[in-house]
């Protein structure tokens, strides 16, 4: 994060503008609908600019802008010239002081940035790029507008003036979140907007007077393959609800990223041999922290319920009488495929797809080898990196032809993603010679040559 986002409080508070023109007037209109005591310092000034001053006892210094100006009396400047050097000058003298200081349009002289705005008051939305893009900025103003209901700032208000008093009856912070979190998704904010203010005061008086303290819950999340597009829209609702994530090694950051900021997050990733936490510990935690009243997420890459252990998890947690939610995820199976070019099934080459995990047990996988030769079928295999040659072997063995064909896709839907493209006889020497590491996914079956066709997101290595 290159800026720190603010919120400036204004009212009263000299500010001042060096420059008279119209960007300078932009910049005026701002500050004044924000409460600023408004100086214009510019050898000329717009009328229309003189008439803002004006209307918001705001005051004209007709005179150049000189290093012998007093900045310490004011809060911020814009420097808002069309003369770089004039500019630069403003940002020098006070950096000079540490007066905060925004050159209009010039990214390297400003010590704060003026946002893109959706203004709801008192709910107020910025959008900044740090001078990088000031248009998409715009762009995505513009979206927010179309997006956010008018009668937003409304219900804002209606919040503040019962805050106090919820604040008095509700304690914990935690508790008085989800209030109001439970509020805001019942038809009382459609009587904020409607002006129905009486029907809405004796809503959310009715509602703390039966408020009870709330059961923890668990809800088990899908984050799928890697992507965070991929994300359904409950997941990420729930995802930012959560009071606590406890989340797995394939969850990439991108996704955790999007839980919210202040929740506790826990780590209990598991690699090949090498477990944060035993899957009875992370059973345990799960009911822990529910049973302590908090809402868990219980964030796993993939879906939950596709070689997860989504269900033991899930059965621990009804043993305990503990509430929860399951989110499907899109499924590596389904994510990398699409993202390598490859169809799992197709009229002309396969009319039915198989699923396996290709774990070692006993240092071999355990498959039913001969259910898995079949000409007109795609195998799917999960966390099958390392057991691949033996796998490509036993099939080998029962029957498949050498020369079926197989992809490997490693850290498929990311940037990352990387495809090695070959056959049962030499897959496994192609995938050590590029050192391909987890997690991967493999495909077995003739739809494997859609790839150099249908492939939009990486080309293979051959």
């Amino acid at each position: 994060m290159d800026i720190f986002p603010i919120s400036l409080k204004l009212q009263g508070q000299r500010c001042l503008i060096v420059g008279g023109g119209h960007i300078a007037y932009r910049k005026a209109q701002l500050l004044c609908k924000a409460g600023a005591i408004l100086d214009v310092i510019a050898p000329e000034i717009e009328a229309e600019l003189l008439t803002l001053l004006q209307q918001h006892q705001g005051q004209y210094l007709q005179a150049e802008f000189s290093s012998q100006l007093q900045l310490t009396a004011y809060r911020l400047v814009i420097a808002a010239t069309d003369q770089p050097q004039v500019n630069q000058q403003v940002f020098a003298c006070c950096e000079a002081v540490n007066v905060l200081v925004n050159s209009v349009d010039d990214p390297p002289h400003c010590r704060f940035m003026v946002p893109a705005i959706v203004d709801r008051s008192p709910l107020v939305i910025s959008i900044a790029s740090n001078g990088t893009s000031p248009v998409l900025s715009r762009q995505l103003r513009t979206q927010l507008e179309s997006s956010i209901p008018h009668g937003m700032g409304k219900l804002a208000a209606f919040s503040g003036r019962w805050r106090a008093e919820v604040k008095a009856k509700i304690v914990d912070p935690a508790q008085r979140r989800i209030f109001w979190e439970s509020l805001y998704a019942s038809p009382l904010q459609e009587w904020v907007f409607q002006d129905q203010v009486e029907k809405a005061d004796q809503g959310i008086q009715q509602a703390l007077k039966e408020w009870r303290t709330p059961q923890g819950e668990v809800y088990l999340v899908g984050a799928g393959p890697g992507d965070p597009e991929l994300l359904t829209l409950k997941a990420l609702r729930l995802m930012q609800q959560a009071d606590v994530v406890i989340y797995d090694r394939l969850v990439s950051a991108p996704i955790l990223e999007l839980c919210r900021r202040d929740a506790e997050k826990i780590y209990v990733g598991k690699a090949r041999d090498q477990h944060t936490l035993a899957q009875e510990g992370i059973n345990a935690l799960l009911v822990e922290y529910a049973q302590q009243g908090k809402r868990v997420c219980r964030l796993k890459g993939g879906d939950p319920y596709i070689f997860g252990r989504g269900g033991e998890e899930i059965e621990e947690l009804y043993a305990a009488g503990i509430a929860f939610q399951v989110v499907p995820g899109v499924t590596a199976a389904s994510g990398c495929s699409a993202y390598a070019g490859i169809p799992l099934t197709h009229r002309d080459y396969a009319q039915s797809v198989r699923f396996l995990t290709g774990h070692l047990k006993a240092g071999s996988p355990e498959l039913p080898w001969s259910e898995l030769v079949y000409e007109h079928q795609t195998l799917v295999l999960y966390m099958g990196l390392v057991g691949l040659e033996k796998i490509c072997q036993n099939l080998i063995a029962h029957g498949q032809r050498a020369d079926m064909p197989v992809a490997l896709v490693s850290k498929g839907t990311t940037p990352e993603q990387k495809i090695i493209v070959g056959t049962l006889a030499d897959i496994a020497s192609k995938v050590k010679l590029h050192h391909i590491q987890a997690p991967t996914l493999t495909i077995i079956g003739e739809v494997v040559k859609l790839h150099e066709k249908l492939n939009w997101q990486s080309e293979a290595i051959v």
